[in-house]
């Protein structure tokens, strides 16, 4: 893996330790926590103008907190996803974590970074949502869990998956191709 020239926003120590174990010397801004100050926001947004930021943060709730307020707040940092298999902790105590992630799901997770696009427009029909599962029936959430690994955009609530999907740009084809895979997937099961 090349070197990463853009600063990575991590939540804390351990995730900077694995990341250097995994990758050498990298550059990472320390969140600690999802109470995340205007001094860490304005680091963040210096680090943007400079070199530009990957986030990535864990898969749980304060993860997501940590992103949608970094998103907020400092336009076109780019962002990469963890699925939640693949940061559980090994011995089963304690979180889910970047600290527990492999080193070839840390790699390939940034080969697989996107940029969300700040235009507020639908590119997908909340219709089209509806007619592949993922927002109504006893599937869904599952769904749109595999869907969002598949696209490597993270799970979401149907909101938060309708909004990625749009900030992300992706196509109708695209999220249909996803869905046929997942579904193949699900029903395997």
């Amino acid at each position: 893996m090349t070197k990463i020239k853009e600063v990575l926003v991590v939540e804390g120590r351990d995730d900077t330790a694995r990341l250097r174990q995994v990758l050498g010397p990298v550059d990472t801004i320390e969140t600690h926590g999802s109470a995340l100050d205007e001094a860490t926001l304005a680091l963040i947004a210096k680090a943007q103008k400079k070199r530009g930021v990957i986030v990535i943060t864990d898969p749980d709730f304060n993860g997501e907190q940590i992103r949608h307020k970094i998103v907020a707040a400092v336009p076109g940092v780019k962002q990469a996803f963890l699925r939640r298999q693949d940061s559980v902790p090994s011995n089963r105590h304690g979180s889910l974590g970047l600290e527990h992630a492999s080193a070839t799901v840390i790699k390939q997770v940034l080969q697989q970074v996107w940029t969300p696009d700040s235009q507020d427009k639908m590119t997908i029909p909340a219709q089209v949502l509806v007619d592949c599962g993922l927002t109504v029936g006893p599937q869904a959430r599952k769904l749109r869990e595999l869907v969002g690994d598949k696209l490597h955009i993270g799970y979401g609530n149907a909101k938060q998956f309708a909004r990625r999907l749009n900030m992300f740009q992706i196509t109708e084809i695209q999220l249909k191709t996803a869905v046929a895979s997942a579904k193949e997937e699900l029903y395997e099961r």
